[in-house]
C-alpha cells in the first residue's frame, strides 16, 4: 500500500502560479503512473495530469498550455506546476498513482488504487 501526501495548496489570485508536489511513501511499483486529479464543489472529481515513470506526461485540455506535471522516480514526488491561474481552477487536488506495469497511464480516475488526502487551490 503505497501512502501518498500531496502539499503546495493555497489562495492565490487570478493569474498566478501554483506548483503543488506529491510525494509517495516507500512503493514496490516498478512501473508508476501518477496522476493529478481536482475535485470542485459540486462536480465530478476529474483527471488533470498524468506522468509515467519514463517522464511521459498528458494533461486535460483544460488545462493545456498552463499546467505541466513532472515526476522524480528517485524521490518519488509528482509535481504540478500550475501557471496562469483561473477562478475555474478552484478545488480540492488529489494524486493518486497505480502501477501500469510498463503500459502507458490511463487518464481514467478508476485505474488509480492509491490516493492522497488532497491539498486545496483556491484562485480569486
Amino acid at each position: 500500500h503505497v501512502q501518498l501526501v500531496e502539499s503546495g495548496g493555497r489562495s492565490v489570485q487570478a493569474g498566478g502560479s501554483l506548483t503543488l508536489s506529491c510525494t509517495a511513501s516507500e512503493s514496490t511499483y516498478r512501473s508508476t503512473c501518477m496522476a493529478w486529479f481536482r475535485q470542485a464543489p459540486g462536480s465530478q472529481r476529474e483527471t488533470v495530469a498524468t506522468v509515467d515513470s519514463n517522464g511521459v506526461t498528458k494533461v486535460a485540455g483544460s488545462v493545456k498550455g498552463r499546467f505541466t506535471i513532472s515526476q522524480d522516480n528517485a524521490s518519488k514526488t509528482v509535481v504540478l506546476q500550475m501557471n496562469s491561474l483561473k477562478p475555474e481552477d478552484t478545488a480540492m487536488y488529489y494524486c493518486g498513482v497505480y502501477d501500469a506495469y510498463g503500459g502507458r497511464c490511463s487518464f481514467r480516475e478508476d485505474f488509480y488504487d492509491n490516493w492522497g488526502p488532497g491539498t486545496q487551490v483556491t484562485v480569486s
